[in-house]
């Protein structure tokens, strides 16, 4: 069982793909493809949206932006409206040189392209700030100053602070690059030793600080605590392991470094909405056979 890998209509020679359509239900299978996706769907309340290990159900409105990489879908699930919008923007990874992102001005966007590598959800009110300058963008003609209205889209979404990451890093297969050198060296050192127990002591000791001092700064600058970091990257690769093989639950949790089969389904639906098993259903009926 594979993910079918989507070949876009976006043509070699355009900025971008864009289509905006009316359908009365989600019939598309997990797909994953190079290309940058925006995504928007209105009237989509009960839908679930799949995007790498996160399912969400939705409300009435959605905004996503998704790197090239990362597995994805929207299905029917409870959703009942027959008139479903969806605009659906593709644009290649090259559109952006890395010369152009380098610059001051483009921080921002960079770090919004960055992070869509997980995927990026809006928030309710982030999407109605949003949705006169997307209609303004469709409504434009084809040519430069349609390419404009995009970029000017893109770069109000990167100062945008209402959204969350989707996917874990671990699951997408993603590094994101800490702006600390000692972050990193954790970091690293996480992804390394995940297996097994990690200490607190040992982590602070790794960038010479006390245990209170390393907490505090790790949490400042990741916005998370060590211990949920740990947490996200065992889970990230669990669930990578549920969808891609066929090991049982009992050896995937102690293979990700939990020592308790009930505290790793606690916790796995806790953080992911569902227990592995039914993850790994659901997973599993939304691939196909290519």
């Amino acid at each position: 069982m594979n993910t079918i890998t989507e070949i876009t209509p976006l043509s070699e020679k355009d900025c971008f793909y864009l289509i905006d359509r009316r359908k009365s239900e989600f019939t598309y299978p997990l797909h994953v493809h190079d290309e940058f996706e925006l995504n928007f769907v209105e009237g989509c309340q009960g839908a679930r949206r799949i995007v790498g290990d996160n399912m969400e159900v939705l409300g009435d409105y959605d905004l996503v932006l998704l790197g090239g990489g990362i597995e994805h879908t929207w299905e029917q699930h409870q959703c009942t409206s027959e008139n479903i919008r969806e605009v659906t923007i593709q644009f290649s990874p090259d559109l952006f040189g890395e010369v152009l992102l380098g610059k001051n001005q483009m921080s921002s966007l960079r770090a919004l392209l960055d992070n869509s590598r997980n995927g990026i959800a809006f928030s309710m009110p982030a999407i109605m700030r949003h949705y006169n300058r997307l209609n303004d963008l469709l409504q434009t003609q084809p040519g430069f100053y349609r390419v404009v209205k995009l970029l000017e889209l893109l770069y109000e979404l990167s100062l945008e602070e209402d959204h969350h990451l989707l996917a874990t890093s671990t699951f997408a297969h993603v590094s994101h690059s800490a702006d600390s050198r000692r972050i990193r060296k954790v970091e690293e050192y996480i992804n390394d030793h995940f297996k097994e127990e990690i200490r607190l002591q040992k982590l602070a000791e790794l960038v010479g600080m006390t245990t209170t001092s390393f907490s505090r700064f790790f949490k400042l600058r990741t916005g998370r605590t060590v211990s949920d970091f740990i947490i996200d990257v065992r889970l990230g690769y669990a669930a990578r392991q549920l969808v891609d093989s066929t090991t049982s639950v009992i050896e995937i949790c102690y293979d990700c470094g939990f020592n308790n089969v009930s505290n790793f389904n606690r916790i796995f639906k806790k953080r992911k909405g569902c227990s592995p098993t039914v993850f790994r259903t659901t997973y599993t009926k939304r691939k196909v056979l290519v």
